[in-house]
């Protein structure tokens, strides 16, 4: 059967604490990200006891880490800014295993200065997927040597945007430190929300075989409003990652909140992955409870 998780990230709060309330909603796993109020796992700041803290901390209250959060700009255009995320996202690589999963996520970014989610035509030039593919080559290649797998998530907006350009990077990055983050959402724009099963069937089509782990949200339209869309989650030192929502013509909410054909999704995520952890995202505290109660229901209904 499937695992149901969340990210920590929506709990503002010290270690113990954020594991504690996490555990009394009833989750089994958790998706780790490295801010916690109490323990500095910012850039050169994570160490081998550190890392054993909070894995030890989620595995006494019986919520193993399934994958930790490393979610960055991995092609900004700013050289400097580019080669300082790069190096963040492989510290965290090389901790992934002593944090307690091999599973490190990020997207793959854009050259938009303004917004890590929003489209710049260099995105879908040439030039930008090499740049792009040459990155995540080495990342692939940094998880390996630390017996660790990047795991791509692909986003609309960014270099690896849709199911053809994630198909095309995995053929070029054929490499076993290389997997895919699945979350269907991230392959939605406005000209293909409305043939969503059969985008969800091309998506487990091409890629079924690369997924190591499921996120949980939602997608629709947008509507009049058209900018881009951040949520207060309660936590005033939040990342953008966390709190973003969506931008133009696609927002991204809650889970049971939008249009995903859900049942088709998990059916489909089944297939090839019956015990793949399920991490819900894009909420807040306070709406976690309702997430759940919806997610577990899809899943029961399923038999999953």
């Amino acid at each position: 059967m499937m695992q149901v998780g969340i990210f920590t990230g929506y709990f503002p709060y010290g270690l113990e604490e954020t594991a504690r309330k996490i555990k009394s909603l009833g989750f089994n796993t958790v998706q780790l990200d490295l801010h916690f109020k109490d323990v500095d796992l910012s850039a050169g700041q994570i160490t081998k006891d550190k890392a054993k803290k909070v894995r030890d901390v989620f595995r006494d209250h019986d919520l193993p880490a399934c994958c930790v959060s490393g979610y960055t700009n991995i092609i900004h255009p700013n050289l400097g800014h580019r080669k300082a995320n790069i190096d963040r996202l492989k510290e965290i690589i090389r901790n992934a295993r002593a944090l307690g999963s091999p599973y490190v996520i990020s997207e793959t970014g854009t050259y938009n200065t303004e917004s890590e989610w929003m489209h710049d035509p260099k995105n879908k030039t040439e030039e930008g997927f090499e740049t792009c593919r040459k990155v995540i080559s080495e990342l692939a290649q940094e998880a390996y040597d630390h017996g660790a797998v990047f795991c791509l998530e692909t986003y609309v907006n960014n270099v690896v945007g849709s199911v053809e350009e994630t198909v095309r990077m995995f053929a070029q990055v054929d490499h076993p430190g290389l997997g895919l983050l699945m979350d269907p959402t991230n392959y939605f724009e406005l000209h293909n929300i409305d043939a969503m099963d059969r985008v969800l069937n091309q998506v487990f089509d091409t890629l079924g075989d690369k997924i190591k782990i499921a996120h949980a949200k939602d997608v629709a339209k947008s509507g009049d409003d058209k900018s881009e869309k951040h949520a207060d989650i309660g936590d005033d030192d939040a990342l953008a990652s966390h709190t973003f929502r969506g931008v133009g013509e696609i927002v991204l909410p809650a889970p049971g909140t939008g249009s995903l054909n859900y049942d088709l999704y998990l059916k489909r995520l089944s297939e090839k992955h019956p015990n793949i952890p399920m991490i819900i995202e894009h909420l807040e505290e306070s709406d976690v409870p309702r997430a759940k109660k919806f997610l577990d229901g899809k899943l029961k209904a399923q038999g999953l």
